[in-house]
């Protein structure tokens, strides 16, 4: 079915998160056609359609994304835009690299630099937990890769890496930030990578960064610079934009006061239960971009080559088919079986082995695990202003106000924030 509107590139920038969903409710169906950009594109949401736009033989990803979202979030040649063999060859190195102990590495890093961070946040009174997290976590991720960031170079990665995700989607001036910043970033880690490969830094071996650098494709040969640049930075921006994710641990801990007790008075049990509650519940990304390859129907739908499709992200882990009471916030839905993975997709769908679903998905879960611990059970805070919601119109969606907080001490006692909610530092 196609959407009356002659094109949807406004509602779309007015409501990224629910507009599909919204129009799918409207018109009755999960499939439907309208303009974005001017361009035909059809619209998908739903676990079906999640399990649809899985399939390799109907969809690909090369050439699905526009050209601004190249320039700035996931730069040229990368392996988001790869099928095949390619992809799942170059896939395998992400996933090497997430192990579980390269994980915990990074997570003890991530803890390191967050614990260091809390002297300088408590003198500071009122700090936005948003912009800080950003900052831990360019420390920690380039620490992690093999790149140990000196003082006076932590401003300017934590901006170049942060600008990639947080202003690729906004408009004017942010978007236009985002592309400066790419070519910067770009330009630092191709710098990066020709100095690992000539020998003139050293890095610990078999370290991140090296792994990248030394990367040969299916057919022997090396990255080309412009391209390992483009996957090293693959692995620094996605961990820099955890921290829209532990934001989010951070607002759903104020706004469920009962949850934060019952996760204080726990052993850890339910964590992570909060934590996959947390990715289901507060959006990420709206959407995820395919091609069709060839002629096919689906659902009495045509669906023509070359098309550009758009998978619901937030209404497919919002729809009332699969889930119950999806508005509500609540954790308990985690404690029982595995979410289907084409009907939960904070960060795509499928094996992330096989299909295009994030491999450092690893990486943010035990960030937000780590999240909860220290927000739980370690540090003294309190909210310093009150819940007002997350932002939808801003991409990415952010709790308003980037969640400004006053940090006390870290010593074991319950602090009361301005409403009376106690918070205990375990």
């Amino acid at each position: 079915m196609r959407h009356r509107s002659p094109d949807s590139t406004l509602a779309l920038l007015r409501d990224p998160y629910r507009f599909i969903a919204r129009r799918s409710g409207e018109l009755g169906e999960d499939v439907f056609e309208t303009r974005v950009l001017l361009r035909p594109t059809t619209c998908l949401t739903g676990r079906e359609a999640g399990r649809l736009f899985y399939d390799d033989a109907r969809f690909q990803r090369a050439g699905a994304a526009p050209g601004a979202l190249q320039k700035t979030l996931f730069g040229e040649g990368g392996v988001q835009g790869l099928d095949g063999d390619r992809h799942r060859h170059r896939k395998a190195m992400f996933l090497d690299l997430v192990n579980p102990d390269s994980v915990q590495a990074l997570a003890d890093e991530v803890s390191k630099q967050w614990r260091d961070s809390l002297a300088s946040w408590a003198e500071a009174g009122s700090i936005r937990l948003y912009p800080e997290l950003q900052v831990v976590l360019t420390r920690a991720v380039c620490a992690w890769a093999g790149l140990p960031l000196t003082p006076s170079e932590v401003g300017r990665r934590t901006r170049q890496v942060s600008a990639l995700f947080d202003d690729a989607g906004g408009k004017g001036v942010r978007h236009l930030r985002a592309r400066v910043q790419r070519v910067r970033a770009d330009r630092w880690a191709a710098q990066v990578i020709g100095e690992i490969r000539s020998g003139r830094r050293p890095v610990p071996v078999g370290c991140p960064a090296q792994v990248v650098a030394e990367h040969r494709e299916l057919d022997g040969q090396l990255l080309p610079i412009r391209v390992a640049a483009v996957e090293l930075l693959n692995l620094l921006r996605p961990t820099v934009a955890t921290a829209l994710y532990l934001t989010c641990v951070a607002h759903a801990l104020q706004a469920h006061p009962a949850w934060r007790q019952r996760l204080a008075e726990g052993h850890g049990d339910e964590d992570l239960a909060f934590v996959e509650e947390v990715r289901r519940h507060y959006p990420f990304f709206p959407a995820l971009i395919a091609r069709v390859r060839h002629n096919f129907e689906w659902h009495g739908h045509r669906f023509a080559p070359g098309r550009r499709v758009l998978l619901d992200v937030y209404g497919t882990n919002h729809d009332a088919r699969h889930w119950d009471d999806p508005s509500n916030f609540d954790p308990e839905r985690f404690l029982a079986a595995a979410p289907d993975p084409f009907g939960f997709i904070p960060q795509g769908g499928g094996d992330a082995a096989v299909h295009h679903r994030c491999p450092g998905e690893p990486i943010t879960v035990r960030l937000m695990l780590l999240a909860v611990d220290l927000l739980v059970r370690h540090i003294t805070y309190e909210p310093d202003m009150a819940d007002k919601g997350v932002d939808f119109s801003r991409l990415p969606a952010l709790p308003l106000g980037g969640f400004p907080i006053r940090v006390l001490n870290r010593q074991p006692h319950l602090s009361s924030a301005p409403d009376g909610t106690t918070y205990p530092a375990i």
